[in-house]
């Protein structure tokens, strides 16, 4: 828990200190921690992953290209989907058959928005298995039975001889997909049903009741947790069913007014540290739910899965409000990396985490142009956060302690000027991510590395000239560069970081 890193900020200090333990490194990074999630929303799903088989944009099996390829690369570990709010208005059997045989929807929770139903459940773990990742599913308990549910797993996992999988045959699968996720409901506290927590409790018993694992498929059940600091809900559903379930959602967005949520690209530095406040702030979220979880808990065998979590601003300016269609700044960036490096301190706990989300929405990783489909896509600077710190999936943490100043804020905000993560992967390499969070100022940061003795190191930077720059179509200016800012002094590691920036180091 929180032992990984300890931070002594003081005010008086002018420049970072980080010291590791490698000898004390026995925590381990589980890749999930980089899931990504795909709701029905906006131009996520259509226009954004699916163009179809026949479009003229190029495609491989329907997946637009230029993002399948991106995605490929990032190495998803784990993607959710359908929702978010959309998976309990989502009955599964009209997304499979034929496609001219599929009848058609309006998506009622953003936009009302008309969808042809061709992205279903055949297109979705199809698209899983090419990247490699492992499928996360949302089931409807909000407008669903238990008897959708039970024939949706079945239709999915069942190698045997029943009517779901003969179905599932017919419409062009043999054999049954491997599903490692599956979600009873999604805010059932709110979008997904409005219920309190001992209904939803009770609930929840009789639902994973016929989430049957079939054919050796062994699913990891995930609760419905209930709003961010909502710790009634945690302490209900780990008492009346914690030894039912793998773990439980948490979904965190950095918002405190959802009337007003600021421009995701005019902005100011108080706005920018307003924002970083909130993100940093579900580190004490997380510790509070571990609290709660550890009373009923103490062996950790309930994860808890961030399985929502970002940025969330108003919409750029001419875009449907339903959409969610946002700019991603260096503001993101940082976001993006501090976050992760919170997340890296809890696995004890946090067995998985997903950006919300993938593509044209929210704090996506990718964007693609509405008005000229055919332009290439958009990689954003949070994307290419995730691109930097994949050396941290599977790798083992290396603990250590942060002595830093304060960002100087005016007393409103207690940020640290510089976040961390460092790690070792199974080929022994360590990998030392650092973030200057100052929006102003440069910070040279004295890195001991304990028992380590530096040979060499290299790695990238992410930054741009001003916080508020952001990659567009025709115009990427922020992408990772090479880091010519690190050098070994009597055997210290010093890391000289500009403002707003992230640094990936490999040391040997």
């Amino acid at each position: 828990m929180a032992s990984f890193m300890m931070m002594a900020c003081t005010a008086s200090a002018q420049d970072a200190t980080i010291t590791l333990h490698p000898d004390q490194a026995n925590a381990f990074i589980p890749k999930e921690i980089y899931g990504q999630f795909s709701e029905h929303l906006g131009r996520c799903i259509y226009g954004g992953i699916w163009v179809g088989k026949n479009s003229p944009i190029p495609n491989i099996e329907g997946y637009r290209k230029d993002v399948f390829e991106a995605l490929k690369d990032l190495e998803v570990p784990v993607m959710r989907w359908p929702g978010g709010c959309f998976a309990d208005e989502y009955h599964w059997m009209d997304g499979i058959g034929p496609l001219e045989e599929r009848p058609g929807l309006v998506n009622s929770n953003w936009g009302g928005t008309n969808e042809d139903n061709s992205f279903g459940t055949h297109e979705f773990l199809n698209l899983c298995e090419l990247l490699g990742c492992d499928a996360y599913i949302s089931g409807n308990v909000g407008s669903g039975t238990v008897e959708e549910m039970q024939e949706w797993v079945e239709y999915m996992t069942s190698d045997g001889g029943g009517s779901l999988a003969q179905l599932r045959r017919k419409n062009g699968r043999e054999k049954p997909w491997k599903v490692k996720y599956f979600g009873v409901g999604n805010e059932c506290w709110g979008c997904g049903g409005q219920m309190e927590v001992d209904y939803y409790a009770n609930l929840y018993r009789r639902y994973n009741q016929f989430v049957h694992n079939y054919s050796g498929n062994q699913m990891k059940r995930i609760a419905s947790g209930g709003i961010s600091n909502d710790y009634n809900w945690s302490d209900v559903l780990m008492r009346k069913v914690g030894d039912r379930m793998d773990g439980f959602s948490l979904h965190y967005y950095a918002v405190d007014n959802w009337d007003h949520k600021g421009s995701a690209t005019q902005f100011d530095n108080n706005d920018y540290y307003h924002i970083l406040n909130l993100s940093l702030n579900v580190e004490q979220c997380i510790k509070d739910q571990i609290a709660i979880m550890d009373k009923y808990d103490p062996e950790k065998k309930v994860g808890l899965y961030v399985d929502e979590w970002g940025t969330w601003f108003d919409v750029e300016p001419g875009c449907n409000p339903g959409w969610l269609f946002q700019q991603n700044t260096m503001r993101d960036a940082i976001v993006a990396s501090t976050s992760l490096d919170i997340f890296h301190r809890y696995t004890d706990r946090i067995r998985m985490a997903n950006v919300a989300q993938v593509v044209n929405v929210l704090q996506a990783m990718i964007l693609t142009n509405e008005h000229n489909p055919s332009d290439p896509c958009v990689l954003t600077p949070t994307y290419y956060v995730y691109k930097m710190y994949k050396p941290h999936m599977d790798a083992t943490l290396i603990p250590g302690e942060l002595s830093c100043a304060k960002v100087e804020t005016g007393g409103k905000y207690n940020i640290p000027e510089v976040s961390f993560t460092a790690s070792r992967d199974s080929q022994g390499v360590m990998h030392l991510s650092i973030s200057n969070i100052d929006a102003e100022k440069e910070h040279t940061v004295a890195v001991n590395l304990g028992s380590d003795k530096v040979k060499t190191v290299a790695g990238e930077i992410l930054a741009s000239k001003h916080i508020q720059d952001y990659n567009d179509f025709g115009k990427e200016i922020i992408r990772p560069a090479i880091f010519k800012g690190a050098k070994v002094k009597n055997g210290q590691l010093l890391v000289t970081l500009p403002a707003h920036s992230v640094v990936t180091l490999e040391v040997k």
